[in-house]
C-alpha cells in the first residue's frame, strides 16, 4: 500500500511533456535568437570574414615555397658526336699507327751489314737489333694502349647521362612595395568583417521586430477571445431573457430571432478568434524554434489592460543614422568601393620585393657533371614596372570610381528614407497614444450604455434591439480599445527599429 502511495506521489511531481510553457517577451527574443538560421548563417559570414581579414594580414609577412622536380627523358643528352666519341676512344691507335709502320719498315729496309753493325753496338746493351725494335714496337702498342683507354675517359666525363633528373628549389619572397594594393586588401578586409557584424545586427532587429510583432499579436488576440467569450455570454443572456418573454407573450418571434442572428455571428466571431489565436502561437512558436504544436502561454496575455506608461521612445534623426546597421552596412559598401579603386589604382604603380632562396639538382654541374645533388643560394630583388597597357588600368579605376559614386547615392537615399521612416513612426506613435486615451474613453462610455440598456430591458421600458444595439457598441468601443493598446506597443516596436534601438 506504502509503495502504491509513493509511486502516485512520484508520478504527480514528474512534469508532464504537454505542459503549457509560459513565455515573457524577454524569454521570447532570447529563443527567437538562440534558434534563429538567417542569424546563424549571419554569425558563419562573420566567421568568413574574420578568416578572411587574418588571410589579408599575411600579405605582410614573408611567403616561403618549396618546388620539387623528377623528369625521365628516353635519351639523354650528347655533348660530342658518333664520330668525336670514336675519334677520342682511339687516339692512342691513330697516334702510334705511323709509328710502328717506321719501326716495320726500319728493320726490313736495312742491309745484312748494318743489321750486323747494329748488333755489334747493342751487344753493350745486351740485346740484339730485333730485339731492340720488338721492344720498341711492344712500347709503342703500350703507349696506344694507354691513348685510348685516356681518350675513353675523356668520352666518359663527357657523357651527361640526362635520363633521370631531380630538381627543386625553396624560395622566400618578401613583398617591399606593392603599389598600395596589401593596405588596400587589408583595408578591404576589415570592412568586410563590419559589414558582416553589421549584418548580424541588421538580422538580430528583424528577428526581434518579428518576435514583438508576433507577440503582442497573440496577447492582442487572448483579450479579444475573452472579449469574444463576454460578448457571446451578453447575447446569451439577453436570448434567454427574450425567449421568457416571448413564452409569457410580451415579445415577438421577430425578436427572438433577430437575437438568434446575433448570437450566431457573436459564436462565428468566438471560433474565429480561436483560429486565429492558434496560427499566431504557432507563428511565434517557428520564430522562437519552437515545435508548432507547443503549448504556450505568454505572461501579458491575462493582463485586462496593457501597461502604456512607456510610450514614450526616446531619439532624434542623428540618433538613427548612427545606430542603423542597413545605413552601416551602406557606408561599409561605400568604404569597400574606394579602397577597391586604390587597388586598382596599385596596377600603374612599380612594385618591389626582396627574394631569396636555394636551388639544387641532380645531375648537376656546379663541379662538372656530376650525378648527384648540388645545389646554390641566392638573393635578390625583383623589381616590376608597368610601362603601357592601352589605358586598361584607367578604366577600371573610372568604373570603380562611378561605383563609389552610385554607392554613396544610395546611402543618401537610404539616410533620407530612415528620417522620414522615424518621423512616420514617431507621428504614427503619438497618434496611437491619442487614440488609446479615446478608445478608453468611448469603452467606459458604452459600458455605461450598455448598463443603463440592461437595466431598462429588465424594466421593461427598452426594448431587445435597443439592447443589441447597446451590446455591439460596447464590443465595438472595446475592441477598438484592445486595438489602440496593442498599436501603442507595435509603434513602440516600430519606433525603436527606426531608430537602431529595438535591443535596448
Amino acid at each position: 500500500m506504502k509503495g502504491i502511495v509513493w509511486l502516485l506521489l512520484l508520478s504527480g511531481a514528474v512534469p508532464s511533456s504537454a505542459a503549457t510553457h509560459v513565455l515573457s517577451l524577454d524569454s521570447c527574443r532570447a529563443m527567437a535568437l538562440r534558434n534563429n538560421k538567417q542569424l546563424a548563417v549571419s554569425e558563419l559570414q562573420r566567421d568568413v570574414a574574420t578568416n578572411m581579414r587574418k588571410s589579408a594580414r599575411t600579405k605582410y609577412l614573408p611567403h616561403v615555397s618549396a618546388v620539387g622536380s623528377y623528369m625521365y627523358n628516353s635519351r639523354e643528352l650528347s655533348i660530342l658526336n658518333d664520330r668525336q666519341k670514336g675519334a677520342l676512344s682511339g687516339i692512342g691507335t691513330t697516334a702510334t699507327s705511323g709509328l710502328a709502320g717506321s719501326l716495320q719498315g726500319f728493320g726490313e729496309g736495312l742491309t745484312d751489314a748494318q743489321k750486323a753493325a747494329l748488333d755489334e753496338a747493342l751487344k753493350v746493351f745486351g740485346t740484339t737489333t730485333d730485339q731492340a725494335l720488338g721492344n720498341i714496337g711492344a712500347q709503342v702498342t703500350g703507349l696506344a694502349s694507354a691513348l685510348n683507354a685516356e681518350g675513353q675517359k675523356v668520352v666518359d666525363a663527357f657523357r651527361t647521362d640526362t635520363r633521370n633528373i631531380f630538381a627543386g628549389s625553396v624560395m622566400v619572397t618578401q613583398p617591399i612595395f606593392m603599389g598600395g594594393s596589401i593596405v588596400a586588401m587589408n583595408k578591404m578586409a576589415r570592412l568586410g568583417e563590419q559589414m558582416a557584424a553589421n549584418g548580424i545586427d541588421a538580422k538580430r532587429q528583424q528577428t526581434l521586430f518579428d518576435v514583438d510583432n508576433a507577440y503582442w499579436t497573440i496577447v492582442s488576440l487572448k483579450n479579444k477571445k475573452r472579449l469574444a467569450e463576454s460578448y457571446l455570454k451578453l447575447v446569451g443572456r439577453l436570448d434567454s431573457d427574450v425567449q421568457k418573454m416571448i413564452r409569457e407573450g410580451v415579445a415577438t418571434r421577430s425578436e427572438g430571432l433577430s437575437v438568434k442572428v446575433r448570437l450566431n455571428e457573436a459564436e462565428m466571431s468566438l471560433t474565429q478568434v480561436n483560429d486565429g489565436l492558434v496560427l499566431a502561437r504557432m507563428l511565434l512558436c517557428q520564430i522562437c524554434g519552437l515545435p508548432l504544436d507547443t503549448d504556450i502561454a505568454l505572461a501579458d496575455e491575462d493582463s485586462c489592460s496593457l501597461p502604456t506608461a512607456d510610450a514614450t521612445v526616446y531619439g532624434s534623426h542623428s540618433d538613427a543614422v548612427n545606430n542603423r546597421p542597413e545605413l552601416q552596412m551602406l557606408q561599409n559598401a561605400v568604404d569597400i568601393s574606394k579602397q577597391a579603386t586604390n587597388l586598382l589604382k596599385a596596377g600603374n604603380l612599380p612594385q618591389v620585393a626582396l627574394i631569396g632562396g636555394y636551388s639544387f639538382s641532380n645531375p648537376n654541374v656546379f663541379n662538372g657533371f656530376q650525378n648527384k645533388f648540388g645545389g646554390v643560394w641566392s638573393v635578390g630583388v625583383l623589381v616590376r614596372v608597368p610601362i603601357w597597357n592601352w589605358g586598361d588600368v584607367a578604366y577600371k579605376v573610372r568604373a570603380a570610381k562611378g561605383a563609389t559614386a552610385m554607392a554613396n547615392l544610395e546611402l543618401a537615399e537610404a539616410r533620407e528614407g530612415v528620417e522620414l521612416q522615424v518621423s512616420q513612426s514617431s507621428f504614427k506613435l503619438s497618434e496611437a497614444g491619442k487614440k488609446l486615451t479615446m478608445a478608453k474613453a468611448s469603452a467606459e462610455q458604452a459600458e455605461e450604455n450598455l448598463r443603463s440598456a440592461n437595466l431598462g430591458f429588465r424594466e421593461g421600458v427598452i426594448q431587445s434591439t435597443t439592447v443589441m444595439e447597446a451590446q455591439t457598441a460596447w464590443l465595438k468601443a472595446q475592441s477598438q480599445k484592445i486595438d489602440a493598446e496593442i498599436e501603442v506597443k507595435l509603434s513602440q516596436v516600430n519606433l525603436k527599429k527606426a531608430l537602431g534601438t529595438l535591443d535596448d
